[in-house]
């Protein structure tokens, strides 16, 4: 096979109909609209109007508030960082920081900081410094005989 041999399957590319282009095209006039009224004109875009009746999205009860300005951190597990030690990306001798964390490609950018959790296993000895983590990942850590930081700076700017 060629290149100029190459096509697509018989039917898979079917033409865009076009509408108002006399009456032969069977689309003709009033180009599928119908006669009159607010949706036979241009520029018209009814999203969510139901002609007058409540409309689903009032219908339904809200629930719940999100607040705009919360903190949103990247999460990095346990066995993920394991992983990285194993594989030499990660330096488990030297003190691991977001951004070495970053440059390792463990996660791709840090938000408001990055937060460590207990998924997964952890057996190098390893010295975190980070924005957060959960109890138990700082448990592990520790368990595991190396030693988990938070930094002060995230904590003051939560509450």
């Amino acid at each position: 096979m060629k290149l100029h041999e190459l096509r697509d399957n018989e039917g898979a590319a079917r033409k865009k109909k076009r509408v108002a282009r006399g009456p032969g095209s069977g689309k003709g006039k009033t180009a599928g609209r119908g006669i009159k009224g607010q949706k036979s004109r241009s520029g018209v875009a009814l999203n969510g109007y139901e002609g007058g009746q409540m409309p689903l999205y009032r219908r339904l009860p809200k629930r719940g508030f999100t607040k705009p300005n919360r903190l949103e951190f990247a999460v990095v597990n346990l066995g993920l960082i394991q992983k990285f030690v194993d594989a030499g990306k990660l330096d488990a001798t030297s003190e691991i920081t977001e951004d070495a964390l970053i440059e390792a490609g463990v996660t791709r950018r840090k938000r408001d900081g990055i937060r460590v959790l207990a998924k997964g296993e952890i057996t190098a000895k390893v010295n975190l410094v980070v924005t957060g983590a959960s109890a138990t990942a700082i448990e592990a850590v520790e368990k595991a005989g190396g030693s988990l930081k938070v930094a002060e700076k995230a904590v003051e700017a939560a509450e």
